[in-house]
């Protein structure tokens, strides 16, 4: 018998209780940014005596963990992270945060609690591996790139391929999304600053006013992302924020844009930054205002190494069933970190369908970021089995690049 046709789902059920206290704990007290030093902590206390070498981060609050099998081979990681959200919690749990404007919004609590299950499960198998496991907890998803910190402390040193996994709470629970390439988009913030001249509201024409050029400039980047960027290769750029004025009787000198643009592919997303440039330029220039435009590079495209992403819903077909198993026809415009390892090194990030089981329809469940997500705990156990066998799988050799 195969450790791929071993009972996983039935071991990771057995280990469910737990992987839900340790999620519940974390979703009480979650943490910002790349300091998390409670949820290090309990990550570091649930993996004691698990016969692992561990190590922690200087330049931020990771853990780094690593299963040494009986036989040498390839090394393969999975990853967690570990960080919440500046943001408040409406959704009434018994569980939920204590901290104000702190929430688990994305799911990382339930990320963290089942990778530390996978952990467990798969030391129990240590003498049935040839090769290694890297588990890496990471802080800092959310905007602070702690991944791309944790790849220059060395994480993905020696890794010859990552997976991870992303809670999806409009996904029904059991069921695996996968695509192989782009399968997250960038995401950059545009400031557009339009900077005209001030004055006496009663007299525009004897000012510059730069509050209808600024709302001319939001309108035409609308237009040019539908009319200059391919429908198949496409860029979402929304501006979010408009900050202007004192009062109702006073133009103000200049106005503020802000917003955020995403793209599935590099080239698209580079074109479109000259593109806003053009646009917000050209649009000052024709009413007698300048503007000054900064584009803030964020998280860059998450590309899935095609054969991997493949290899990896295999491997949840095997355990859950193919019906249970979904190829994406399109990409996410959310983004990730896990962009930077799998820029590194050949692997995927497969979604994981949490919606809790009273909703009737998935698609109308409050989504990550949402101040009222909740999500099926139940369905971890399947993320807790589906990173153990994945990490089983390619130990095992039945992943080829070629």
């Amino acid at each position: 018998m195969t450790l791929l046709e071993e009972d996983l789902l039935s071991a990771a059920a057995d280990l469910l209780p737990g992987a839900v206290a340790l999620r519940r704990q974390l979703h009480r007290q979650p943490e910002l940014g790349l300091h998390l030093p409670q949820t290090q902590a309990a990550v570091l206390a649930e993996l004691e005596g698990l016969g692992l070498k561990i190590s922690t981060g200087k330049g931020l609050s990771s853990v780094v963990a690593d299963l040494e099998g009986a036989l040498p081979g390839p090394r393969i990681l999975l990853r967690g992270d570990m960080d919440a959200l500046p943001m408040p919690e409406d959704t009434g749990l018994e569980y939920s945060s204590e901290l104000p404007n702190t929430m688990h919004a994305c799911g990382h609590d339930a990320h963290t609690a089942m990778l530390v299950g996978a952990a467990r499960l798969l030391s129990g198998l240590r003498k049935q591996l040839s090769g290694s496991i890297r588990f890496m907890f990471q802080p800092g998803e959310e905007g602070s790139g702690g991944a791309a910190v944790m790849i220059e402390e060395g994480v993905v040193d020696g890794v010859d391929a990552a997976f991870a996994m992303h809670i999806a709470p409009n996904l029904p629970s059991s069921m695996v999304a996968w695509k192989g390439g782009p399968v997250m988009a960038s995401a950059d913030v545009v400031k557009i600053t339009v900077t005209g001249r001030g004055g006496h509201a009663s007299s525009p024409h004897w000012a510059c006013d730069p509050v209808p050029v600024a709302c001319e400039v939001v309108l035409a980047l609308q237009s040019m992302i539908t009319r200059t960027v391919d429908a198949f290769d496409p860029a979402v750029l929304t501006i979010a924020q408009i900050n202007a004025g004192t009062t109702n009787n006073v133009i103000p000198e200049s106005v503020e844009l802000i917003g955020t643009l995403r793209a599935v592919s590099e080239g698209t997303r580079h074109a479109v930054w000259e593109r806003v440039r053009t646009v917000a330029e050209g649009i000052a220039s024709a009413h007698g205002c300048t503007t000054s435009v900064e584009i803030l590079e964020g998280y860059p495209v998450t590309v899935n190494t095609p054969k991997f992403a493949k290899f990896a819903a295999s491997v949840a077909g095997s355990i859950f069933g193919e019906r249970h198993v979904l190829n994406m026809p399109a990409p996410v415009m959310g983004a990730e970190d896990f962009s930077y390892v799998l820029a590194k090194v050949p692997g995927a990030m497969l979604f994981l369908g949490v919606c809790p089981p009273e909703q009737k329809n998935s698609l109308l469940a409050p989504a990550c970021h949402s101040n009222k997500m909740v999500l099926n705990e139940q369905a971890m156990a399947d993320g807790i089995a589906l990173h153990a066998a994945v990490a089983i799988a390619f130990l095992q050799g039945d992943y080829s690049p070629s």
